[in-house]
């Protein structure tokens, strides 16, 4: 039978060990989030700027699909405008996404993302993309938003990532909240400014 200040001692670990828990609780969210996109971790991109060295892209080809999906009660309508491309790793893609916002009213989304299989969440690149910033579509704006990214050739000394041809690049896009100043000039302003940043461009009902 264990001696009394054995348990004792058991006991203030348990105790410690749950406040511990509690505690990095607190910071649980921003530090997983900073764990996927410097590890890869569960598929989480990374970001970079474009290759300059020519010589880096590989004579070895993938083919990267796209996905798109709306959260649960978000009313946009949310896809991909191609099915797939094929490159070369190291060299640069190009791809767009459409959103449409069919509701009456002001609506904010921002996308979350990842990649499948999550071995080359680390080696996925994005130079420039849409999920980057909030997006404020107006009553029935539709727009065009586009992602630009390489995969790394680095991959291919990963001895869980050397075989992969195929990738999926999948987007879940959230509401959000709207700016807190919610005349209507300020939200149309909103709205430039992230078209611009993200070279997104409003399609012609």
């Amino acid at each position: 039978m264990p001696a009394p200040n054995s348990n004792r001692r058991m006991a203030s670990v348990l105790v410690a060990f749950v406040a511990l828990m509690v505690g990095a609780s607190f910071a649980a969210v921003p530090f997983y989030s900073w764990f996927c996109r410097v590890t890869g971790y569960a598929g989480t991109t990374g970001v970079a700027e474009a290759p300059e060295n020519p010589t880096e892209v590989v004579d070895r080809t993938v083919t990267v699909y796209f996905d798109a999906n709306t959260a649960p009660g978000m009313p946009w309508e949310f896809r991909p405008k191609q099915r797939s491309i094929e490159l070369k790793l190291g060299e640069t893609g190009l791809a767009f996404f459409e959103a449409h916002n069919p509701t009456d009213h002001v609506l904010a989304g921002q996308a979350g993302y990842n990649v499948v299989p999550f071995s080359v969440g680390g080696y996925f690149d994005k130079i420039a993309c849409f999920c980057f910033n909030m997006q404020v579509l107006q009553p029935g704006e539709r727009v065009d938003m586009p992602v630009s990214f390489y995969v790394d050739p680095a991959m291919l000394e990963d001895p869980e990532s050397e075989d992969v041809t195929e990738i999926t690049l999948s987007y879940t896009m959230y509401e959000a909240d709207l700016p807190e100043d919610d005349d209507s000039a300020a939200l149309e302003d909103s709205s430039r400014f992230a078209a611009a940043a993200t070279g997104r461009k409003t399609i012609e009902q």
